[in-house]
């Protein structure tokens, strides 16, 4: 990467230092699993960096996770102020599937989310249009995956947040279905095989480096892409909701087991799994025109764009061998495109994408404490 390259970390985001963070905090988390056997509970500590934490409570296994958006929402603004395209609904949108995929990748189907809407000033919601596209795109979020919109808060934090902008984030609560269990990566093992479900361009990962990129446009957000599309309304498609697909392999006899959301490190995450096993892809899903674009324009080469953006995988599936078919065929039975990626083997833990002639080494991803 030359000089007027772009980085994640010259955004601003460096997950050596965010993943270190997240180590020291799960190792203090851990001193407290025991409370909750007073509750009659008890907490699954192999989900201790897995997306969702997973406890069971009177013989059933629930799911927890807390996700945010991050800075996506501040697109949205400057697309709105400069074109007059209201995209609050679609980041409304992203944030609920940010929370609920990452929920399901334990194997857990939502039950009720909440949401966090932090504001630089109270007058945000004052813009009706604005404000109703956001609470619309939000319920429709819910009620695509099948979830309770239960409530939430709504901080005015000035000083913290611009006046003009919000930070949208969340929590939901799901449960493990009767007959299954947490899907953890207990019976992951070599001879797996891996579906790759393709995404819709950024998802809810990139947005700050996106912005660097924008930022340096002589046109910025108002840049077309080529087929025609601007950047601002390709970086502002709503990210695909996953929630639908794992509820309905739950429901059917495929042997899935693991789970991973290709959000942040990109494909870094098909290794998330702390085994030492080798992700061997052999196909991937065709890049979004918008990812290829900030990767060209922020001058990465394929192992910076393949461990910072999705890149167009935006699910992994892990399966017994044979199974893989019919995740593809389901997922294209609801409308989502899929395909039979590639394999688990036998090796060290390391990700080898074939197509781009890439090899990530294991020590490259370290979420867990152990």
């Amino acid at each position: 990467m030359s000089e007027d390259g772009a980085s994640y970390r010259a955004a601003g985001v460096d997950y050596d230092a965010l993943d270190a963070g997240k180590r020291l905090a799960m190792a203090k988390a851990l001193s407290t699993s025991s409370l909750l056997n007073a509750r009659g509970g008890r907490a699954l500590d192999a989900s201790r960096g897995e997306p969702a934490f997973v406890f069971e409570l009177e013989g059933k296994s629930f799911a927890f996770v807390v996700e945010g958006l991050g800075t996506k929402s501040i697109i949205a603004r400057h697309v709105l102020e400069d074109a007059g395209a209201n995209h609050f609904a679609d980041v409304a949108y992203d944030t609920v599937a940010a929370i609920l995929n990452d929920l399901c990748c334990v194997g857990a189907l939502p039950l009720v989310l909440n949401a966090y809407f932090a504001t630089g000033a109270s007058e945000w919601y004052l813009q009706l249009e604005r404000a109703e596209a956001l609470l619309e795109g939000w319920r429709q979020a819910c009620a695509d995956a099948g979830c309770v919109w239960g409530g939430g808060e709504s901080p005015s934090l000035p000083g913290l947040l611009t006046e003009g902008d919000i930070e949208l984030a969340g929590a939901a609560v799901g449960a493990v279905p009767a007959g299954r269990s947490p899907l953890l990566g207990e019976t992951l093992a070599a001879g797996n095989e891996i579906v790759l479900v393709s995404s819709s361009g950024l998802h809810a990962n990139g947005a700050s480096l996106a912005r660097l990129v924008a930022g340096r446009l002589k046109d910025g957000y108002a840049t077309v892409l080529p087929g025609g599309a601007t950047l601002g309304a390709a970086l502002l498609a709503p990210s695909v909701m996953y929630a639908g697909l794992v509820a309905a392999l739950l429901e059917s006899d495929v042997e899935l087991t693991y789970i991973s959301h290709v959000t942040g490190h990109g494909l870094l995450k098909l290794m998330r799994p702390t085994k030492a096993l080798t992700y061997r892809i052999e196909r991937l899903p065709e890049v979004p025109p918008v990812l290829a674009f900030l990767a060209e324009h922020a001058e990465m080469d394929a192992q910076s764009a393949y461990s910072t953006f999705n890149m167009g995988s935006g699910y992994a599936l892990y399966c017994a061998a044979g199974h893989g078919e019919r995740i593809v065929a389901v997922a294209q039975g609801l409308g989502l495109e899929a395909m039979l990626a590639g394999g688990v083997e036998a090796g060290p833990r390391q990700v080898i994408l074939e197509p781009v002639g890439v090899r990530f080494n294991g020590s490259r991803l370290a979420l867990s404490v152990t």
